[in-house]
């Protein structure tokens, strides 16, 4: 069975980590699957979103596969390959953040480690009352990748941040929700009902705009001011030549919806 399920509907990619006897924890197959995955799907013109989940209802994402980690000889490699083998693998949170369309992680479980830095990668989370969260690498000794320190402190401030690294604090719905490391939490029987609304709605928007708004996230993440403003300026102009606004104008003034192409 694939470890890595890819779905299309109504505008929509989901991608489904299908290991659940095993937390759905990282293993080559579904590193391999994603990244065969989320690049093809950010250029498909059919897909304006992706939704990342976890098979059944115990887990998003567990993290790495600490059985396979405590079986595996790596002491044949380099320093340096075992470095640059990780940071290649870590690729992944880029893409989920930085692809020019909407990311929404389904979490519908325990997100730890590396699989809350998958969630926390993308641009939104919904996440059932039953989910749990934790940064959970200090309880294997780890100091933690997949860029979870920058989505980390980037959504709660960094003495905050430390915190949750230090304690490796397993975080219920209501914190999650206080912290606002979730967008939405939804009743576990309404979860996927509820983000695949919301997913195919965006799907449905104008995707050259979100393209765009993404970009100008990334410059105020990462950048001052002037620069934000620069972009913004820039791509305001840009998505005001689109067929896209231009039919949202005359939706507008003709009172009804409007039928964005993408374009």
């Amino acid at each position: 069975m694939a470890e890595l399920i890819e779905t299309i509907e109504d505008g929509v990619a989901t991608l489904t980590m299908n290991r659940p006897e095993a937390m759905n924890a990282l293993s080559g197959a579904i590193m391999g699957g994603l990244f065969d995955a989320l690049p093809r799907l950010a250029a498909d013109p059919k897909v304006g979103c992706v939704v990342l989940r976890g098979a059944g209802n115990k887990a998003f994402c567990a993290g790495g596969d600490v059985k396979s980690m405590a079986s595996r000889n790596t002491h044949e490699q380099s320093y340096e390959e075992k470095v640059n083998h990780l940071r290649s693998r870590m690729e992944v949170s880029e893409i989920l953040h930085e692809m020019p369309k909407p990311t929404i992680a389904m979490v519908n479980g325990v997100a730890a480690g590396a699989g809350l830095s998958l969630a926390l990668a993308c641009d939104m989370r919904f996440a059932a009352r039953s989910a749990r969260m934790t940064t959970a690498f200090a309880k294997v000794g780890f100091s933690g990748d997949f860029g979870s320190h920058y989505f980390l402190h980037k959504l709660v401030g960094t003495a905050k941040a430390r915190e949750l690294y230090f304690t490796a604090e397993i975080l219920n719905a209501e914190k999650i929700e206080k912290l606002g490391l979730a967008n939405w939490i939804v009743d576990d029987d309404k979860l996927e009902a509820e983000c695949m609304s919301f997913a195919k709605k965006l799907a449905a928007g104008p995707r050259v705009a979100w393209w765009h708004v993404k970009h100008n996230m990334k410059v105020a993440e990462e950048g001052s001011l002037s620069a934000a403003l620069d972009s913004e300026a820039s791509r305001m102009i840009r998505t005001g030549e689109t067929e896209d606004h231009k039919e949202a104008a005359r939706a507008f003034v003709e009172k009804r919806s409007p039928q964005f192409k993408g374009r």
